[in-house]
């Protein structure tokens, strides 16, 4: 018997990375289950176990190590079911630019809301700061302000002049990191930055998810000289909003949970109910007015119908 870690996941077949760096295809011995979810895939990247070597040069993976965290996406929209697509992770990081192309603040508070609800710690990472105009600067300040103010890390980047690459490679020394971002933002540049290796590598899984492999995440780890281990995955931007309750949903706003134990009512929404403390903090700016009208778009998609 030998253990562990696995790196890449494609249809039933799993990479096991043992301690020597030897890599094994290996399948998976029975069914395994996570406990109250249905997920279509037993196994995700990141997953520590112990597999058997077979005599054709192949595994069989007989135990999965309990999970520290994971992180999970709906199979599809209509389904009831879930893939696995990270386990154990350390940080996450997104990758967000406000100018070519701009990130929209929606998209991060969901991911965020997301991060919160597997609790696992985010670093936001502001790309191309060097071509930002004067105008998007000035959002920049404001954000990092807003974010930081929050409790998130706030790192402004310009892969392209390599600046703060060394903050960037400090936040990522001997920590397992999913990294996630919409198109265009410099996810893969900044993994060809950490090794140029990668670069054909990264152009394929982008066309593997492309050609709608479905049984699959798409996710790969990646090793670094300094320890850092990155998770890649293409369909990770989709990972949020599973199984959180509406009534729950503020919880995952820490600024908006903060002011919601002076409420009146135990069970408030932060709609329009009397003696909420929640607006009246965002009426005096204390939660900011995008951070409000994101958590109420949110509640609104989760199928609250109400009106602004």
């Amino acid at each position: 018997m030998k253990k562990g870690l696995v790196i890449k996941s494609t249809g039933s077949w799993f990479y096991v990375r043992d301690p020597d760096g030897v890599t094994t295809a290996c399948k998976i011995k029975g069914n395994y289950r996570i406990k109250g979810i249905r997920a279509t895939n037993p196994l995700a990247v990141g997953d520590s176990v112990t597999f058997r070597p077979m005599e054709d040069g192949t595994g069989l993976i007989t135990h999965i190590e309990d999970r520290k965290n994971y992180i999970i996406r709906r199979a599809s929209n209509l389904s009831k079911d879930y893939q696995l697509i990270a386990s154990n992770i350390d940080q996450a990081f997104l990758m967000v630019s406000l100018y070519q192309p701009k990130s929209l603040l929606a998209f991060i508070d969901r991911f965020l809301v997301s991060a919160e609800a597997f609790r696992i710690p985010v670093v936001i990472l502001f790309n191309k700061i060097d071509i930002y105009p004067e105008e998007e600067q000035k959002e920049l300040h404001e954000l990092i302000h807003l974010y930081e103010g929050i409790g998130y890390r706030c790192l402004p980047l310009s892969l392209k002049k390599e600046i703060n690459l060394d903050l960037l490679e400090e936040l990522l020394s001997s920590k397992v990191t999913v990294i996630s971002g919409n198109s265009g933002v410099g996810k893969s540049t900044l993994l060809n930055y950490l090794d140029p290796t990668l670069d054909v590598r990264t152009r394929e899984i982008s066309t593997s998810h492309k050609s709608g492999q479905h049984t699959t995440t798409n996710a790969e780890m990646y090793f670094f000289p300094s320890g850092a281990r990155i998770i890649d995955t293409p369909g990770i931007k989709g990972f949020g909003m599973v199984d959180i309750d509406r009534e729950e949903l503020f919880h995952f706003f820490p600024e908006i949970f903060k002011y919601s134990k002076d409420c009146k009512y135990h069970n408030c929404l932060h709609l329009n109910e009397p003696q909420c403390a929640v607006i009246e903090a965002a009426r005096n700016k204390m939660i900011s007015e995008s951070r409000y009208l994101n958590y109420l778009g949110l509640l609104e998609d989760m199928g609250d119908k109400y009106r602004k």
